[in-house]
């Protein structure tokens, strides 16, 4: 059952309202006043019941999210943050200081199974109806890769997860093996340390080689002992297992995590760090503004050129636009046009003018680089800890959506110290008139 705000105008006895001791200039109190939760409310109201316990309010579980990516804090610690921190709660909707969390983390998470990848997406469009209405006849594309929060996969690595994964389904379900293999197990991954020395070489190859029949035979023997009504439940895990087991290093779509499948490796030239393991996340920036306006993200390692219809699209859904230019890096040639919006990437100017606005454009477009890298870093990207595809495509749109939010915030810092440096300047010329005036 979804759950009213209550009125913040009523007034207690023995607690005063959190705005009679709060800074009203806070940039935090500006920002929830000029956020619509009124269109939140009304969009995410379908998602509850009419009947039974009134859940959190709507506010206060947005507010958590919003929070949480504006200072890249984890569920645990903006929970144990908004207890501390006044402008935390008033943001929230709170009328009177709170002692004790509203909510555990862990509600947080069903809160975002709840709302969606719609849900994320109305959250970015809120951000982006924040800023006014973009009229951007051009906007600036880029991809970026989103790592997963998995270790680097090595083959050995791999093989010692499905060894203790058979040996947990084996003593979960009281299936005899020929052996548990714990003790050999150990013995090989210390005999795998250093494995890049001329001398441990052969040892630590031989030691790899053990692990995967260990790992092959444990399979096999799972198949053959476990019951038929088990068989089918584990079928998928099974064949997960045996896809792990039979792939080499030359094949495409390999399996990096067990956990994860779904998670590619993807190299983006970087020196300091070759490949990167996760999904490719693609950004559309208003230069004008400096906002993103749209945040899709793509399984697998799609060449940016197949990202760019999709991400179009995603622009017209969410920021209701539809530029005649979009610009890219070199990645995204092959794409000339699509729909009403030309791809352009860099090529020789047939004219000075030409030149000219191909050069200033470009120049815009290196402005979106440190803006992934902001929301990589400040706003929860640069490492996704959420499960699955679903988690991936709402990670990337949340961290958009933070980034947005947070340039109205220092937008609004701004406007507040441009205010106090006007009003010092006056005081300043008030004093100097009345001193000239008593002389």
């Amino acid at each position: 059952m979804m759950s009213e705000n209550k009125p913040q105008n009523q007034k207690n006895l023995f607690n005063p309202l959190l705005k009679e001791f709060i800074n009203p200039e806070h940039e935090l109190v500006k920002l929830s006043g000029r956020i619509n939760w009124t269109a939140y409310e009304n969009e995410f109201q379908e998602l509850y019941s009419h009947t039974g316990r009134p859940a959190k309010t709507v506010r206060l579980m947005v507010s958590f999210l919003l929070l949480k990516r504006l200072y890249n804090l984890s569920d645990e610690k903006v929970v144990e943050a908004w207890v501390q921190n006044p402008y935390f709660q008033y943001f929230s909707g709170m009328a009177e200081f709170q002692w004790n969390p509203l909510i555990d983390p862990s509600e947080l998470v069903h809160f975002l199974k709840r709302i969606g990848e719609k849900g994320a997406e109305f959250i970015l469009k809120q951000s982006i109806e924040l800023h006014g209405a973009s009229e951007d006849k051009y906007v600036v594309i880029d991809t970026t890769a989103q790592e997963k929060n998995i270790t680097f996969p090595t083959d050995s690595k791999l093989r010692i997860k499905i060894i203790n994964q058979c040996r947990d389904i084996a003593n979960k379900h009281q299936v005899p093996l020929r052996q548990s293999y714990v003790r050999v197990v150990k013995q090989l991954k210390q005999e795998q340390r250093f494995g890049h020395h001329p001398r441990r070489r052969k040892k630590a190859n031989n030691a790899r080689k053990k692990l995967k029949t260990i790992a092959g035979r444990l399979v096999r023997e799972l198949r053959r002992k476990l019951p038929e009504e088990l068989q089918e439940q584990y079928e998928r895990k099974l064949k997960l297992f045996e896809k792990v087991l039979e792939q080499k290093r030359e094949d495409k779509n390999k399996i990096y995590s067990l956990h994860e499948p779904e998670v590619a490796c993807i190299a983006k030239g970087k020196a300091h760090k070759p490949y990167e393991f996760g999904s490719k996340v693609s950004f559309a920036l208003s230069p004008s503004k400096g906002i993103i306006l749209g945040a899709v993200n793509f399984t697998g390692n799609p060449h940016d050129s197949k990202t760019v219809e999709q991400t179009l699209e995603n622009m017209k859904v969410v920021a209701e636009l539809e530029p005649k230019e979009a610009y890219g890096d070199r990645g995204y040639r092959g794409k000339k046009k699509i729909g009403k919006t030309e791809i352009i990437t860099p090529r020789p100017g047939k004219t000075t003018y030409q030149k000219r606005k191909l050069k200033k454009r470009f120049g815009e477009r290196t402005g979106i680089d440190p803006i992934i890298g902001h929301i990589k870093h400040d706003h929860r990207m640069v490492r996704n800890y959420l499960k699955g595809v679903i988690g991936d495509q709402m990670n990337a749109i949340l961290a958009a959506a933070g980034f947005n939010y947070r340039k109205m915030l220092n937008q609004i810092k701004e406007e507040i110290y441009f205010f106090i440096l006007k009003l010092i300047q006056w005081m300043r010329i008030y004093l100097q008139n009345l001193l000239t005036w008593s002389s």
